[in-house]
């Protein structure tokens, strides 16, 4: 781009400079004329300067006779000696021998000179005749013969090398200062662009980057990045160590509690920065004024003289602390002494914080109301919900520490405290209605009046239904209509009730869910080990897992309807049991317990009835049994000395004995005498029959039916088959 800048004044300006080129040769040929005067011996010749046009001798000019006493081009010869060998696209240095707004013309030792646009120079505004300038020889001679040469490219080829020097040596170099660009600007030096910090610009942070465009200052080369050929450069850096000797010196004569004046350098939301005259101190937004506020532009602004006291300084780490309130009185110490425990005050609210708010008494004096002294309810809340920020108050102040410089305040203290009067209002038993205003785990917290809050136990919210969280019955802001059950003036609380408002349906409960009853019942829910069953009349009872079991063996489902089966009835905890699985296994107990009992009641009628057809065995019955078996067996009939045990009788004729031969004789008991009465045999007879009377025992017959008692005695014969046994006999 420069080279075409460069084109065109040329261009431009071609009339100028052959004009100045031609005026120039003119005064090099009449000083090498003089020259070669001075230098050749006089000779006498006739001169065509004073002759007259018509008598000007031409064929003498032609000639140049009388103009040079040697030969020509010894004369050129030694003139072409007097110039400079010119290199192409080399570096020389030239001599500045004019310029102007638009151009400068450089003599570098060649038959002419080199014209280049000032654009190239404008780095170094101070460019004078004279001047010393390096310049990049582009053409020896153009298609005009003229010298072309290039300032800007000579300083591009021999900047890098420059630059490291300086960056080596700490030169301090001149830029320009090109256009502005993100974080700082763009400097020329030695035709390379490099990058100018805004930090590094100066000491004083920069408000307007666009005053420092187009002007040329010096610089320190701080850092090359020889990798990506970057240049920064640093203004800043040259006048520190002046700033420093300056801070050293400054800082050596202060003392805590000297005033002094400063400028206001630079603002921050946390404090203010004053230039003291080469250092810089801090006033802290606290250390601004005795009232609050919320920016230090409220008192002060950017280069503002102001008066500072010196509060403390570090001579190491060079910081000093300032102050401006200190200049001023301390307000506490002009605070009325009517004001005591008890006054009222006005104020403005300032501040507002979670736990309370400050409130400005008067410039300078501010007082703190905690939250807790803004309402008499219990209920803690945040001071926003009472206060806003530069509202007006009234307060009653209630501790007052001038030493420290506290005060607290309370609103609350402006309204009679309402427990005072809280068991004439609220008495047990009454009915009121409130406000939801907070849900516990184990509760509604409600809001009776301004002050006055009551506590709803979860467990006195329903009769019937079972809450696991106060969300399930009510929500936050709904009116709650409660009952008084009991008033705690001492300790400020109030318990409450809800159900209370209805009749406890429990005791009609337990008349409708006895023991054992079933109702039809809904399965709401199944959580871990138990359901929730809705039973009629809204009320819920609860059942185990294994209690919801089928009868065909799969377990119940939520929103199955089945029939249920109360095991357990608690009135004080307000629980019903249920169980499905009870209504059909008790229903099979019940008919597998009848089944037992009737076949009970058959068993034992028969064992009465067979007790009843037994009959005691005398021994005259013995007798007449043997003389009949001796009959059967053909044998005569031995005079009985003994008679047989009866129970020896009746195995004789039980069905296990063989039926085809003939029954073996019966042999007379060696114990039994003939006439003694067989008491002991009856006993025997009679106790198994306690443990089975149909199969053991049996009646004792006559020999005589041996064939019809071969039947099982379980048959039960009558007594009447036994008289017509004895009548055949």
């Amino acid at each position: 781009m420069s080279k075409v800048n460069e084109d065109v004044n040329l261009q431009e300006h071609d009339d100028d400079i052959v004009i100045s080129k031609t005026n120039e040769e003119t005064e090099e040929s009449i000083v090498d004329e003089a020259s070669v005067e001075d230098v050749l011996p006089k000779k006498e010749y006739v001169s065509n300067a004073s002759v007259d046009n018509d008598k000007f001798d031409w064929d003498t000019y032609e000639q140049e006779k009388g103009v040079y006493d040697t030969d020509k081009s010894k004369i050129e010869d030694e003139y072409e000696q007097t110039l400079s060998k010119v290199i192409e696209n080399d570096v020389v240095e030239g001599t500045v021998v004019a310029l102007n707004k638009r151009e400068v013309i450089v003599n570098i030792g060649y038959k002419s000179e080199g014209v280049i646009s000032i654009s190239e120079f404008r780095y170094n505004p101070e460019l004078a005749v004279d001047d010393k300038v390096e310049v990049y020889v582009e053409n020896a001679e153009d298609k005009k013969g003229q010298l072309l040469l290039s300032h800007k490219k000579a300083r591009a080829i021999r900047s890098w090398d420059r630059v490291n020097q300086a960056l080596e040596s700490g030169e301090i170099v001149k830029g320009y200062i090109k256009c502005r660009t993100k974080g700082g600007m763009i400097v020329d030096v030695f035709g390379i662009e490099a990058f100018l910090p805004g930090s590094q610009i100066d000491v004083k942070p920069i408000r307007d980057y666009e005053v420092y465009v187009n002007k040329t200052m010096e610089f320190k080369v701080v850092k090359i990045n020889h990798e990506f050929r970057n240049v920064v450069v640093s203004h800043k850096a040259l006048i520190e160590a002046e700033l420093e000797a300056q801070k050293i010196e400054i800082i050596s004569k202060l003392e805590k509690g000297q005033v002094l004046e400063g400028t206001v350098k630079n603002i921050t939301n946390y404090g203010v920065f004053v230039d003291l005259g080469g250092v810089d101190g801090l006033i802290h937004i606290t250390d601004l004024s005795w009232g609050r506020i919320s920016h230090p532009e409220e008192i002060v602004q950017l280069d503002q003289k102001i008066n500072v006291v010196i509060l403390d300084f570090d001579d190491a780490k060079k910081r000093i602390a300032l102050g401006l309130k200190q200049l001023t009185p301390h307000p506490w110490d002009s605070l009325s002494h009517e004001l005591t425990v008890g006054s009222k005050v006005k104020g403005r609210v300032v501040v507002i914080a979670d736990y309370g708010a400050f409130v400005e008494v008067q410039p300078g004096v501010e007082g703190l109301i905690h939250v807790s002294e803004m309402s008499w309810s219990q209920h803690l809340r945040s001071a926003q919900d009472f206060l806003k920020v530069d509202e007006e108050v009234e307060a009653v102040v209630l501790t007052l520490d001038r030493e420290e410089r506290k005060m607290s305040l309370g609103i609350k203290q402006l309204k009679p405290d309402p427990w005072t009067t809280i068991a004439a209002r609220y008495t047990v038993g009454s009915q009121h209605q409130a406000k939801v205003r907070n849900f516990t785990n184990f509760g509604v917290f409600v809001e009776m009046e301004e002050g006055v809050d009551g506590l709803v136990h979860i467990s006195d919210l329903s009769w019937t239904k079972k809450i696991k969280h106060p969300a399930e019955f009510t929500s936050i802001g709904d009116m709650l209509d409660v009952v008084v059950l009991e008033v705690d003036q001492d300790n400020r609380r109030l318990s409450l009730g809800h159900k209370q408002l209805e009749e406890n349906p429990w005791d009609v409960f337990e008349t409708i869910f006895t023991l054992d009853s079933i109702h039809e019942g809904t399965i709401i829910s199944i959580v871990d080990k138990h359901a929730n069953i809705a039973l009629p009349y809204g009320v819920e009872g609860i059942a185990s897992i294994k209690n919801l079991t089928k009868e065909n063996g799969k377990t119940a489902k939520v929103d199955e309807k089945l029939p249920f089966k109360v095991i357990e009835f608690s009135k004080g905890a307000k629980r019903i049991t249920v169980s499905h699985t009870r209504t059909f296994e008790d229903a099979k107990r019940d008919v597998e317990e009848k089944e037992k009992v009737r076949e009970s009641d058959y068993t034992q009628k028969a064992v009465k009835k067979l007790k009843a057809n037994l009959e005691k065995t005398t021994l005259g019955d013995i007798s007449e049994l043997a003389a009949l078996k001796s009959e059967i067996s053909g044998k005569p009939a031995a005079k009985a000395t003994k008679s047989k045990h009866p129970a020896a009788v009746a195995s004789e004729l039980s069905p296990d004995a063989p039926q085809d031969n003939v029954p073996a004789p019966i042999e007379p008991d060696p114990i039994v005498e003939l006439g003694q009465p067989v008491e002991p045999m009856v006993a025997e007879q009679e106790s198994p029959i306690e443990s089975d009377p149909v199969v053991e025992q049996k009646p004792v017959v006559e020999p005589d039916t041996i064939e019809e008692q071969e039947q099982p005695v379980a048959s039960d014969p009558s007594a009447e088959d036994t008289k017509n046994t004895k009548s055949e006999q």
